[in-house]
């Protein structure tokens, strides 16, 4: 049902009688002055919380330019992964299956062939059982599947299963074939598993499910990539393509006034850039220099961190969180490329990391084809969600929870 007119006059006359005095062009003159004053470095307490790697700087190029441009690695590997999304089921089981993925530009078929599922189940019946938690294979062993229980909680059981499948997909993927990639790996989002670190910050129930072996599992994973493509002398990075973190904007809070929701809109007022008419210019791609970041979830994988107290083989630096926004003004995103410091410490993996991304940016107005591919290959539609779910309920012979808004909206 749409709104009548007089409905639509009513709800814009509402919101304008929220009186404000916001003017964008002060809030980037904001931007400016923070960007120049607190970032070089921003300190808090007398740690160093965010630092530039190199020149505090902004740099722009043309769009058409940087789009054709000879890539910076001849092989551009990307991973992503996928998920049902969690479903309750009458009998008290909830469950979410991912499968992760990883493409590769130029393609080859068997690298896109590849699957890992992982299946989560949470259950406060102890009578339920896995029959088996070893690894099962198909489509001659480019298929394979493993199932996981999750630690029990009282609430929020759908996020939890949700973010160890995600997870454990991913990172058990990226492990199993690390010695596939040659040159570079992008991660479709951050380097670290944000949604779980963010437990350590939420309710006591989530902040303690940190210490479950199962969870501190999916984080060993992660610092081991960083370990083996450390020892490969390979890079890889974490692309965010949904910029929603607050670690910056909310240490500057604590210097002056920072009136932007997120990191994304402090870094979009920055790189963004007006013609005298106030008319956004879109001929060139705006980016940052590299920052080490010691903000937010970040802080727990740098060296004023512990990392979960979790084994380390490399020294607590080479994980600390290093990154650049790059800005595209066409679609107004902001983007933000995640390096792992021992990689980033060197002035050519980051010339070269930042020339890949800004040349893919421009080329494609958002990921790298290879993540672009990846998250193709990984993600689960929804007529198949639907079929899975379907023979999820045959398989725990128990009805799927619809619940009513999905029922309402499909």
């Amino acid at each position: 049902m749409t709104l009548d007119p007089v409905h639509f006059d009513g709800i814009s006359g509402l919101v304008s009688r929220i009186s404000h005095d916001i003017d964008e062009a002060e809030h980037r003159s904001e931007a400016m002055r923070a960007w120049e004053s607190f970032l070089d470095p921003l300190v808090v307490d007398g740690d160093r919380v965010l630092e530039p790697l190199d020149d505090l700087a902004r740099y722009a190029v043309d769009v058409e330019t940087a789009g054709v441009q000879d890539a910076a690695f001849d092989a551009v590997h990307g991973l992503d992964s996928g998920t049902v999304n969690p479903r309750a089921f009458k009998n008290g089981i909830v469950l979410d299956v991912a499968q992760a993925a990883l493409a590769v530009h130029p393609s080859d078929v068997d690298t896109h062939r590849a699957r890992t599922v992982i299946a989560t189940v949470h259950t406060n019946d102890d009578s339920v059982r896995l029959q088996s938690d070893d690894w099962q294979r198909r489509d001659e062993g480019y298929w394979r599947g493993r199932i996981f229980r999750a630690p029990n909680v009282e609430r929020d059981e759908e996020a939890v299963v949700h973010a160890l499948s995600l997870y454990l997909a991913e990172s058990t993927h990226a492990l199993d074939h690390a010695s596939e990639v040659s040159d570079l790996l992008v991660l479709d989002g951050p380097l670290y598993p944000k949604i779980v670190m963010n437990w350590l910050s939420d309710r006591r129930e989530l902040a303690a499910l940190l210490e479950k072996d199962l969870v501190r599992d999916v984080v060993r994973n992660y610092l081991e990539l960083v370990e083996v493509f450390a020892e490969r002398d390979v890079p890889l990075c974490g692309f965010v393509k949904t910029l929603g973190s607050r670690g910056v904007v909310s240490t500057l809070r604590e210097k002056t006034h920072a009136p932007w929701t997120d990191d994304a809109a402090f870094f979009t007022q920055v790189l963004e850039r007006r013609d005298a008419d106030g008319d956004r210019v879109t001929d060139d791609l705006t980016y940052t220099n590299w920052f080490v970041s010691r903000v937010g979830i970040d802080y727990e994988f740098s060296d004023l961190g512990d990392a979960l107290g979790l084994d380390l083989d490399l020294d607590r630096e080479a994980y600390e969180v290093a990154f650049f926004v790059v800005y595209d003004p066409r679609t107004d995103t902001a983007f933000k490329v995640e390096l792992p410091r021992v990689f980033a410490d060197d002035p050519d993996v980051r010339e070269r990391v930042t020339r890949q991304v800004v040349s893919d940016v421009a080329a494609t107005a958002g990921p790298p084809l290879a993540v672009k591919k990846a998250d193709e290959l990984a993600r689960i539609g929804a007529a198949e969600k639907n079929e899975l779910v379907s023979a999820m309920e045959t398989a725990l012979d128990s009805e799927y929870r619809r619940p009513h808004n999905e029922d309402r909206w499909g």
